[in-house]
């Protein structure tokens, strides 16, 4: 007897004696979505007519029952040739097929599905608990079938599986945490962020454990990975909990015993900076608060500015190119605006400025000396340059051109 193991979770294979033959049942794109469907919803018959809305869709069929018949004959020869009797996988019953829960095989999601419900009421790590979740973390691959080639009616399913995953990992964290074992926090973090890149608890938990291992720069490093990661795919920010988290990195990595002096030479360094400070989104947003509250007491005015590059035509811009571009933005930034000035990488086209000004005509004097630069190093781009200014007080009212 042939060993069969099937893959759902981050691909779809079926290895015969660990060699994968999907090569040869994923030749007909039909056969190999009939088996995915039938695999999914194997614990009910599935009917003739669901499968025909699955398999054509809105193609026009004028025998579709035909069609369905023949599709799984072709099939179950394909597999057969495989493997003997593999064919048999799928079963015909009273006007419906599904799949053969008798059939000798292991299938991935059903081990993941255990495994996971095992874990659900675990309160403490112990040797046979503690393999169990590294097999989780071994089983996972990624969602359903892989979110490149997922149907819709996957969708559901693959979220759902994903949660648990999540839950279940976030379990395993928990459970280290409680021993201090970051190290191994460290790891099952980063194997968990291949799976899904944007988890705000998974960041939260390495940079955390990159701390409390006093690997400050490494966990400033992972910060910056999800900032980007965020803006140049998501076009956003990254979520509160990793911009809070900016602020722990920072004061984990000070020493308490430094003295004056070495403090007043650590902060005569900024002097020598030229040009605007730029600073992180949490930051920026400590500096707001702060200069908020200093001009209430003096009655100053500060304006809030929001700059934006975008394609002549409205189109979105290659992020290669939108990068390179923005990386450009800001040194005509820096270079244009006063030490007083705090600028923030706030969207993936977007800076935010903070401007101590004493009127809007100078407001608006100075964004458009920030394009005429930016122009002169970009004669012939298709990109312009879009900007809002408005006075703290009354940002509703902000002007802006383009």
């Amino acid at each position: 007897m042939d060993d069969i193991k099937i893959r759902v979770l981050g691909t779809f294979d079926i290895l015969v004696n660990d060699t994968s033959v999907i090569s040869y049942v994923g030749k007909t794109h039909k056969g190999c979505t009939l088996l995915r469907y039938l695999i999914i919803h194997r614990d009910k018959a599935v009917p003739h007519s669901d499968l025909y809305d699955i398999l054509w869709q809105s193609e026009d069929r004028t025998n579709p029952e035909s069609a369905l018949k023949t599709l799984v004959c072709r099939l179950r020869n394909t597999l057969n040739k495989c493997s003997k009797d593999l064919g048999k996988c799928i079963l015909t019953v009273r006007g419906t097929y599904r799949w053969n829960n008798n059939f000798p095989c292991a299938l991935d999601e059903t081990n993941f599905e255990r495994l996971c419900d095992a874990l659900k009421d675990v309160h403490e790590l112990t040797p046979q608990t503690r393999d169990k979740f590294q097999e989780v973390l071994s089983i996972y691959k990624g969602d359903l079938f892989s979110k490149a080639n997922q149907d819709t009616w996957a969708i559901s399913r693959s979220v759902y599986l994903h949660n648990m995953y999540e839950e279940t990992i976030e379990r395993y964290i928990d459970l280290l945490r409680a021993r201090d074992e970051f190290d191994e926090i460290i790891v099952v973090s980063r194997t968990a962020l291949d799976i899904d890149a944007f988890c705000e608890k998974f960041h939260i938990s390495l940079m955390d454990a990159l701390v409390q291992t006093k690997r400050n720069n490494e966990a400033l490093m992972q910060y910056k990975h999800a900032k980007n990661i965020h803006l140049r795919y998501l076009g956003i920010q990254p979520p509160k909990g990793i911009q809070d988290f900016y602020m722990n990195i920072i004061q984990g990595g000070q020493v308490l015993d430094m003295d004056i002096d070495s403090i007043r030479n650590e902060l005569r360094g900024y002097d020598a900076a030229k040009g605007a400070f730029v600073c992180e989104y949490a930051v920026f947003k400590e500096i707001y608060n702060l200069q908020l509250r200093s001009f209430e007491r003096t009655k100053r005015t500060l304006f809030l500015a929001l700059i934006m590059l975008k394609s002549v035509d409205g189109q979105l811009m290659d992020p290669l190119k939108l990068d390179d571009l923005m990386t450009d933005l800001l040194d005509v930034l820096v270079t244009c605006l006063r030490k007083g000035d705090t600028i923030t990488h706030y969207s993936a086209s977007q800076y935010a400025l903070l401007l101590p000004l004493q009127s809007d005509y100078i407001g608006q004097n100075v964004m458009e000396r920030i394009k005429t630069a930016f122009y002169r190093r970009h004669r012939n781009s298709s990109v312009i340059i879009d900007y809002r200014l408005g006075l703290i007080t009354d940002i509703n009212n902000g002007n802006g051109k383009s």
